[in-house]
């Protein structure tokens, strides 16, 4: 009789899994393993590459870019930018529209002292190698004067750039001009606070849920067309906590830590935040919110089929065995 059991169970087994796909979605835990990356400040997921996540060292000795591969958390590609002269305190990454990625290198913890910080702008590579790509520089100033700051977002929809300053007391999300001048100075201007000490964030793929996070916590904001509206707290780590990302499909969120072999760890997303291809400007929180419905419900379905493959393989194996 074991071989009809062994059948059975793989029958059952196998429809549990051929549930659809969006079941599955959702990136998990993992460990950046490259021994380069001692001081990952940065997270952006790439939505090219799909489980790939970009990331860097504040204080390299080049200025590098580097592919992890959440799925074995070994570094597939790494980029080396020109055209931005020598970094200084790289804090943050971010995808914008178009699959291009913006850098931050937007600290200023010695002082607060720097007249103007940069952003890079470089085009995500199709293929995931070691490669040298040229960058935009933009040189950024602040309307009140030198901030220090970890945070830099671009948002998915409009490619506006963003940044909030750190401040333990509570900081500012900063705008960006409508369109970054490569040959000017671009003066970002505080447009609402931000209760948080910020160290990163991150719009969800749809840009309706803009994730802030800290050393301590995060807050999770309804972007409202940029009047950040609270919506709840995030529980992050223990740890010198530098990072932030959505997930690809805007599921979870990925939460990174400073240090060699440093964890990123995987939450649901607040306030149910879905996906939406940023590309198209398609979808809305409501039908985001009705995505994030159906998967749960796919991941109950699924869990519930697993549990009966289980009962009744193993109610068979005792009815086999009273006869």
């Amino acid at each position: 009789m074991r071989r009809p059991i062994a059948l059975l169970a793989g029958f059952l087994i196998a429809g549990a899994c051929a549930l659809p796909a969006s079941a599955a979605d959702g990136d998990e835990d993992f460990t950046i393993k490259d021994p380069r990356i001692t001081e990952s400040s940065g997270l952006a997921a790439s939505r090219q590459h799909p489980g790939i996540y970009w990331t860097h060292n504040d204080q390299d000795k080049g200025a590098y870019l580097y592919a992890v591969d959440s799925g074995t958390g070994e570094t597939v590609a790494t980029i080396t930018m020109t055209g931005v002269g020598t970094p200084r305190d790289v804090e943050a990454i971010s995808m914008g529209p178009g699959n291009e990625i913006y850098v931050g290198d937007i600290g200023d913890n010695d002082g607060v002292e720097w007249p103007y910080v940069w952003v890079y702008r470089l085009p995500e590579p199709k293929t995931l190698k070691d490669q040298t790509i040229r960058a935009t520089q933009y040189v950024v100033k602040y309307s009140d004067g030198p901030r220090d700051a970890e945070s830099l977002v671009v948002h998915p929809r409009t490619g506006r750039v963003y940044i909030i300053d750190k401040q333990e007391d509570g900081g500012h999300l900063y705008e960006a001009p409508a369109e970054l001048s490569a040959s000017g100075t671009n003066v970002f201007k505080p447009v609402t606070p931000v209760d948080l000490w910020a160290t990163d964030a991150a719009f969800s793929p749809d840009g309706e849920t803009l994730a802030a996070r800290g050393y301590f916590g995060g807050i999770a904001y309804d972007w409202n067309g940029g009047r950040l509206k609270r919506l709840e707290r995030i529980n992050v780590p223990l740890g010198q906590g530098e990072s932030v990302s959505y997930s690809a499909d805007g599921t979870k969120i990925m939460l990174g830590s400073e240090g060699a072999n440093s964890n990123v760890v995987a939450k649901d997303a607040p306030g149910g935040a879905g996906s939406s291809d940023s590309s198209s400007g398609s979808g809305s929180s409501a039908s985001s919110g009705e995505g994030d419905s159906g998967r749960t419900g796919d991941l109950k379905v699924g869990a519930v089929a697993v549990l009966v493959a289980c009962v009744v393989v193993f109610g068979f194996r005792r009815l086999v065995r009273r006869r």
